[in-house]
């Protein structure tokens, strides 16, 4: 099987790490710990299952950003990616819009049979990547893909929608978005973090590909959540009603006491 998977990720703040708002009314980064996109690890995770599996038989992962992104694409190269591009955008302000661009740019100049990404990245949420570079490429599209299966002239993709779930038939080339039931990543080793070192990473400059990559869309404000109450313990089903009917939440929702 000759198919080639791209699989496009991004670099954000840990999960695991509590973001606060900055002075400048932006999420202050400095000094906290940045991994691989969540959702990104679990498409890769698929991608590279496919590989074992048969299906592909090469594995590109890609990011689009600063060099200090080469971090990511050392860790999907330790989780088993056979190669990785970073496009180097140098101070330009990216969003979904500007980097579904130069992927569609970057997809014109290498050919890929399958683009595999997050559904979202977990910084933004917006979810807009995988739409908008289907929609540039013609391709046709699965989004928030729980379960993936190769057929013999294309994907099979169950995605999750507002009624439930859905099952699609994609043929040929397509550009699937990744929940995170899609696949579990596996773990990184320190033997696959040796081997990430000899693998090729190839830094392209992103003004070779004449995109425009000013924002299509902005920020107007960031807030810190709402601090919430503290909850307290009851002690049974008695002390619970009891505490409900205090907060007037039956006569609030209509219901007789």
């Amino acid at each position: 099987m000759s198919l080639k998977i791209l699989v496009p990720v991004k670099r954000v703040v840990d999960p695991n790490v509590r973001v606060r708002v900055g002075s400048t009314g932006s999420v202050e980064t400095t000094g906290l710990k940045m991994s691989l996109n969540p959702f990104d690890e679990c498409a890769l995770e698929m991608a590279l299952r496919l590989r074992e599996a048969g299906h592909a038989a090469h594995v590109t992962v890609v990011t689009c950003g600063q060099p200090v992104c080469q971090d990511v694409l050392r860790t999907g190269l330790a989780m088993g990616a056979d190669d990785a591009v970073l496009i180097d955008t140098g101070d330009a302000a990216l969003d979904p819009a500007g980097v579904a661009r130069l992927l569609h740019a970057w997809l014109d100049t290498s050919p890929y049979d399958l683009v595999l990404c997050g559904k979202q990245a977990i910084d933004d949420d917006t979810g807009g990547v995988a739409p908008m570079l289907a929609g540039l490429l013609g391709w046709p599209q699965g989004l928030d893909a729980t379960a993936l299966v190769r057929e013999a002239d294309g994907w099979r993709v169950v995605c999750g929608d507002d009624s439930g779930t859905a099952t699609w038939l994609l043929a040929g080339r397509a550009v699937i978005s990744a929940d995170l039931r899609l696949a579990e990543p596996r773990r990184v080793t320190l033997p696959g973090i040796v081997k990430a070192k000899q693998k090729p990473l190839a830094v392209v400059d992103a003004s070779r590909f004449a995109v425009d990559l000013a924002p299509a869309s902005r920020t107007v404000r960031l807030d810190e959540p709402s601090v919430q109450r503290a909850g307290h313990r009851v002690a049974d089903v008695d002390a619970l009603l009891a505490a409900l009917a205090a907060h007037h939440v039956f006569s609030r929702s209509g219901a007789s006491t």
